[in-house]
């Protein structure tokens, strides 16, 4: 696989990128809300990464046309902010960002929930969160990406939910997407080693119902975005983590 470990300065700057990526979904807190549309929301989130020193790593990537991803309720990821697109009471939004300065990249999503939302959908939302939490603490230097799949589906099965198997975290830091793959499902023991002092993200898909996906093209682009194949809800939660020769560490903690 060839993995190279970040040195020293270079984890500093991936810790830099990463706070920012962090502090962009905080920063929208306050903003995200009824009645708002998700281009909107892409527009705040570009302008607060701007007054930070950092670029959008999303814009332009394989020809993606926006800053952010913003996916609502039974779009699993990669939804395409627009303004048409508006938020309705009891939605459910993930908002997708990384942050690009000094060459390395911060990824992170977290979920929102607009105003009165169901039990079920908070249930949901909920269990995605755990999940990622749990699979981050599957993580151990020289571990397997089969150890935080495992974890993380297990909870996820035994709430009746399932997780989307074909899309996954990836090794992120000098460049967007990279290896290993992390599945949201697996065996311990089994898929790639994790490498101490690189990175990885954590980003299981949570479905209400069934793990099957429809894909659908964004004009222009070779990236693609997914709904539920039952129409019913799904939830994300991501974070990027450092591996290191002790265990793990959390770059994008709000």
């Amino acid at each position: 696989m060839g993995i190279k470990p970040l040195s020293l300065e270079e984890i500093k700057k991936m810790t830099l990128a990463c706070r920012i990526a962090a502090d962009t979904l905080t920063y929208l807190d306050k903003y995200i809300k009824i009645g708002m549309s998700t281009n909107e929301i892409d527009e705040l989130a570009n302008d607060y990464m701007l007054t930070r020193g950092a670029k959008s790593a999303c814009k332009g990537y394989h020809g993606y046309p926006k800053y952010t991803c913003t996916s609502i309720n039974e779009v699993v990821c990669h939804g395409v902010p627009d303004d048409k697109t508006i938020l309705k009471d009891g939605d459910i939004i993930n908002v997708d960002v990384t942050a690009w300065i000094d060459g390395f990249f911060g990824d992170t999503s977290k979920m929102y929930m607009i105003g009165d939302v169901s039990e079920e959908a908070r249930d949901l939302v909920e269990t995605a969160r755990m999940a990622r939490d749990r699979g981050i603490e599957a993580i151990t230097p020289n571990g397997f990406t089969g150890d935080i799949g495992f974890e993380t589906n297990k909870l996820v099965t035994r709430k009746g939910y399932t997780t989307v198997k074909e899309i996954g975290g990836h090794g992120v830091g000098r460049i967007f997407h990279e290896e290993p793959f992390v599945p949201a499902f697996g065996k311990k023991g089994k898929g790639d080693r994790l490498v101490p002092f690189h990175c990885i993200t954590v980003e299981p898909m949570v479905n209400q119902g069934t793990d099957e996906l429809i894909e659908y093209a964004i004009p222009g682009s070779s990236i693609k975005y997914y709904h539920t194949a039952d129409g019913l809800l799904s939830a994300q939660f991501e974070h990027t983590v450092l591996v290191t020769d002790t265990g793990y560490e959390i770059l994008t903690l709000p």
